[in-house]
């Protein structure tokens, strides 16, 4: 298990220096096959294909969760992500603004579940970057 480079993704993804396209092939490369972000817990868990886990701190300053799931915010700042307007620390700031409590994204699955506090979801298909 390569814990240094899910290492170095998680600080670099949060300091906004990297693509989410960028993330999802550094990952795959060293045998990622999802991840689950928890923003109330703070934290990213990584699970491999050989069923290990690996999880790091975010080192974000979270804003709480807003109470209500809005998916039109959401799909607004996936949106900017994926048009490289918005890097991630303005995503998790617009995302939990939008009730975003938490999302899995599965990378060899090629989607992405976003969950708000009640158990609304957001499923964003994505392709995995050509090698």
């Amino acid at each position: 298990m390569n814990t240094g480079v899910m290492h170095e993704v998680s600080v670099e993804t949060q300091q906004g220096r990297m693509t989410f396209p960028q993330v999802v092939e550094r990952l795959l490369a060293v045998g990622v096959e999802s991840y689950l972000v928890d923003f109330a817990a703070a934290r990213k868990t990584y699970h491999l294909a050989d069923g290990t886990t690996h999880t790091e701190s975010m080192i974000l300053d979270l804003d709480p969760v807003a109470a209500e799931f809005n998916g039109c915010e959401l799909v607004a700042a996936i949106r900017g992500a994926q048009a490289d307007t918005v890097r991630y620390p303005e995503f998790v700031r617009r995302s939990t603004a939008a009730g975003v409590i938490g999302y899995w994204a599965f990378l060899t699955g090629e989607r992405v579940i976003y969950f708000g506090r009640k158990g609304e979801q957001h499923i964003e298909e994505f392709s995995k970057p050509k090698p």
